[in-house]
């Protein structure tokens, strides 16, 4: 099956200053996205998240390399893939004297929508995003949430093949950026739209993303699943036992997922791959020495470590 998104090599720069030297903000991407998944770009700032999406977008032209998109080349083919796909970022911007509702026809007529089918679309994005009571507001009147409500209507009023989130939640009050992680999932799964997205937000990620990447300084350093990930790093979920009348006397080490751990007075403290796979089978191997333990804590890994991890 043909990738939704295929990128070799991809590189670009960018002048710093009218005379000033260039400075390289992707260097050599390589990156393959399968067709209905759910993917996540995360690195901190200045990593080049940005850059890498608006290149798959269309909005910029690599220095270096070459990208498809569905199929069709992001440079050669950019105006038939402009079709087909859609971008939503933090921080857009709009027609600053049309109202919301204008804003969305207006794009709307952009990809070729007109009449009854432009009204009853941009009527459901209203309802989607809870703009009704904002339709005849300008966009310089709107706060920062209700702007970015507004771009991710936006971002749908073509029904994309693929769709392209930079930041999808930032500015927006909890409720309404849970709302539209739900709506991210509900696309993905009804309707099987791809989505691309990058997020400072490592629950949000979690919680979304299937696979995700990460760039540092311009360069992908790692990709994967969470498991793959934890794996690779040595990174787990950490399983307290406590202990009435000191640690059972076990070798830890050789527990099914164990990565690693740590024996201290009437606590055990153990690192492991999958907590919820290899917990009933850690606490029958201590039932078999007859100590007693008396309470069990358990942390997940989150991709915050993981994160923390790669990037320093």
């Amino acid at each position: 099956m043909q990738p939704a998104i295929f990128a070799a090599g991809i590189g670009k720069s960018f002048r710093t200053g009218f005379f000033g030297p260039r400075k390289q903000v992707l260097q050599e991407v390589d990156l393959e996205v399968g067709p209905g998944s759910i993917f996540g770009i995360l690195g901190p700032n200045g990593a080049g998240k940005t850059t890498f999406i608006s290149i798959l977008a269309t909005l910029l032209r690599p220095d270096a390399g070459q990208a498809r998109v569905l199929g069709l080349d992001v440079v050669k083919d950019a105006d038939r893939l402009r079709e087909r796909v859609n971008l939503a970022a933090s921080g857009a911007h709009f027609l600053w004297c049309l109202t919301v509702e204008e804003n969305l026809k207006f794009y709307g007529r952009l990809y070729g929508l007109g009449g009854k089918a432009l009204a009853t679309k941009v009527g459901e994005l209203l309802d989607l995003f809870e703009l009704q009571p904002h339709r005849r507001v300008t966009f310089e009147r709107l706060s920062t949430g209700l702007k970015q409500r507004l771009a991710l209507a936006k971002a749908l009023i073509n029904t994309p093949e693929l769709l392209f989130l930079d930041e999808p939640t930032t500015g927006l009050d909890p409720e309404m950026a849970q709302h539209i992680r739900g709506e991210i999932q509900r696309l993905n799964r009804d309707a099987g739209l791809t989505i691309l997205l990058t997020t400072h937000n490592m629950r949000e990620a979690e919680s979304l993303c299937g696979e995700v990447a990460f760039l540092k300084e311009g360069r992908l350093v790692a990709r994967g699943t969470m498991p793959e990930l934890q794996e690779r790093l040595g990174l787990g979920d950490r399983l307290s036992l406590f202990f009435k009348d000191g640690p059972a006397p076990l070798d830890y080490g050789r527990l099914p997922g164990v990565l690693t751990y740590k024996a201290e007075n009437n606590r055990v403290d153990l690192m492991v791959d999958r907590a919820e796979k290899r917990l009933a089978a850690i606490l029958e191997e201590v039932s078999q020495t007859q100590s007693k333990v008396i309470q069990v804590q358990l942390k997940e890994v989150d991709l915050a470590e993981i994160y923390h991890e790669i990037t320093h």
